[in-house]
């Protein structure tokens, strides 16, 4: 006898079998019986229903015995006793299975080949059938069990396609994880791969809308608007057709923000220079009406409700975090909205979310460097909440482009002595500066000493902060950061910065980056249609320019900065 032969697994060749034999036959209607153990593995009884079903194969013959043998090993599986599973699979002959059974044996089959390291024999047996006849929770691990065993297999492509696909049938935590390593997965790719694949993907497939984002953010162009579904058909029958250059704003607008409260001092700049937008437009302009929402999420609810109620047909705002969590997580937004942060979810379908959250910094950066060919970085960032977020985000998408970290140190408000750390750093060609400005003054020195100058460094927008006096902003020479194209060259339709500075308080230091914001939230919401289809250019806005990926979020592309005699000054692409 072949030993090699003799040694495939019960496991293997009952896969085999099921591949080849699957449609041979045609198993009879579930009894009774086994449906009620099937509602018991639904309800989360998988134990219950494992005894029912293996008791009831005990009277049956033939293929109703396969049937709820398959169904008993599928619910010893979810009941953690995997050994059991095996013992009761090399019972069963696949191809007397059909419909959910012969679905859920497939999925069974393909975990533990999954566990056993075998990607390919779970390819074999999760074939794309025309339909699946299981609940969304299965459909979505078949959908994640193809997706590992395509990963595993090196095709990172294929393992984000589907999980993209089994993201339709995820919610919450499960969700957003997905998310992450769809991101993760893509990040691997090079730049022709994911421009190709991308183009290839027909419309409707989950997966274009995330490769598009991550098009977006190496400055690709998209092969085509992105996939939108029915929610986002603005409701633009009041409205006038849109002008040539796309602007359509709505009939009646409502502006949530905290006019009162912990965030109204935020609040101020972004109201005014949603105002100048909005007052530099000499075409048709909406109703408009601001409403507090005093900073809390019972406050933006309320206000939310009255906006609605005052038949407004589309909203700016909210502005805290609590605020547009609690809207979000609202089971429908009869009016949509462009809030203004950052949600822990993706905005509801029809909604936008626009932020000039920390992690876009990062994110901003970490491109920057890839695109310069940067791959051994030195993270130096503050431990407050910026600096941290910044640096996380930055970590997470240079690492998972191919870049390494070298190092990653945290420095408090007053940096002491790193030196020794720094020395610690080998091979370094960058280093990411998640710091504010007198953080950063203090630190040059000490990268200069330990022959860091002249590497690239970048740091964030908040490397302004805490600046202004030329002869000790010498130091910054030479640190790239993302900046406002208002405050660096200039917006169409508002005044020069320095000239507004000079009579508006709220347009004055860090504030002048929430003007620029409020500003670009009028200028999205009046071309919202336009943002929907593009697929390239964007729309150019005080904070850079702006594009509306697939799931709502409005994406920046910031301009560039430098100091030089410690002045900051735009330096066009950032080169």
């Amino acid at each position: 006898m072949n030993k090699p032969a003799a040694r495939i697994s019960a496991l293997s060749l009952s896969m085999l079998l099921f591949v080849g034999c699957a449609t041979t036959s045609v198993a009879p209607t579930s009894s009774p019986a086994q449906q009620a153990a099937i509602a018991l593995l639904e309800q989360g009884k998988p134990r219950e229903a494992a005894q029912q079903l293996e008791a009831e194969a005990g009277l049956a013959r033939g293929a109703g015995k396969a049937q709820l043998l398959a169904d008993a090993a599928f619910a010893w599986h979810e009941a953690g006793d995997s050994a059991r599973a095996r013992m009761l699979m090399a019972q069963v002959q696949p191809r007397q299975l059909s419909g959910a059974t012969s679905q859920r044996f497939a999925l069974l089959q393909a975990e533990l080949a999954l566990a056993d390291g075998q990607p390919a024999a779970a390819l074999q047996v999760l074939q794309h059938p025309s339909s699946l006849s299981l609940p969304a929770p299965l459909q979505a691990r078949w959908h994640l069990a193809r997706a590992q065993a395509f990963e595993t297999s090196g095709d990172s492509f294929n393992a984000a396609t589907e999980r993209a696909r089994a993201g339709l049938m995820l919610s919450g935590v499960a969700r957003s994880d997905n998310q992450r390593t769809i991101t993760r997965l893509l990040a691997g790719l090079d730049d022709v791969t994911l421009r190709d694949r991308a183009a290839a993907l027909p419309a409707g497939e989950p997966l274009y809308n995330f490769a598009g984002r991550a098009l977006i953010a190496r400055g690709l162009p998209l092969p085509r608007p992105f996939d939108r579904d029915s929610a986002w058909q603005l409701d633009t029958g009041k409205r006038p057709p849109a002008e040539a250059d796309g602007y359509r704003p709505p009939v009646k607008l409502a502006v949530l923000l905290p006019l009162t409260g912990n965030l109204a001092t935020a609040a101020a700049p972004v109201r005014d220079g949603l105002l100048a937008g909005y007052y530099g437009e000499t075409r048709r302009r909406p109703e408009i009406e601001f409403i507090d929402t005093r900073g809390t999420a019972t406050g933006a609810g309320a206000a939310y409700d009255k906006a609605v109620a005052a038949g407004v047909d589309f909203i700016i705002g909210p502005l805290g975090r609590d605020e547009v969590d609690a809207l979000f997580h609202r089971e429908q937004l009869p009016v949509p909205l462009l809030a203004l942060n950052r949600g822990k979810d993706t905005p509801p379908p029809g909604s936008a979310g626009f932020s000039l959250a920390p992690e876009d910094d990062g994110i901003i950066a970490a491109e920057y460097l890839l695109g310069r060919e940067r791959g051994n970085v030195l993270v130096i960032a503050s431990n407050d909440d910026s600096g941290r977020r910044a640096s996380a985000a930055f970590k997470e998408r240079f690492s998972e482009r191919g870049g390494k970290i070298a190092a990653s140190i945290s420095v408090n408000d007053a940096p002491g002595d790193i030196g020794a750390q720094l020395r610690q750093a080998s091979g370094v060609d960058a280093v990411f500066l998640a710091v504010k400005g007198n953080q950063a003054r203090a630190l040059a020195p000490q990268l200069a000493l330990s022959g860091l100058a002249a590497v690239s460094r970048v740091g964030t927008s908040q490397l302004t902060s805490n600046t202004g006096k030329a002869e000790e902003d010498m130091a910054l020479d030479g640190i790239v950061y993302p900046s406002e194209a208002w405050t660096t060259r200039g917006t169409a339709g508002l005044p020069a910065h320095s000239s507004l500075a000079s009579t508006l308080p709220t347009v004055r230091g860090a504030a002048a980056r929430l003007f620029a914001f409020g500003h670009d939230a009028w200028k999205i919401t009046a071309y919202m249609e336009k943002l929907a289809t593009a697929t390239s250019g964007g729309l150019d806005g005080a904070t850079g320019t702006l594009m509306l990926d697939g799931f709502g979020n409005v994406l920046r592309t910031p301009a560039w900065s430098t100091f030089s005699g410690g002045q900051p000054h735009a330096i066009g692409n950032g080169r």
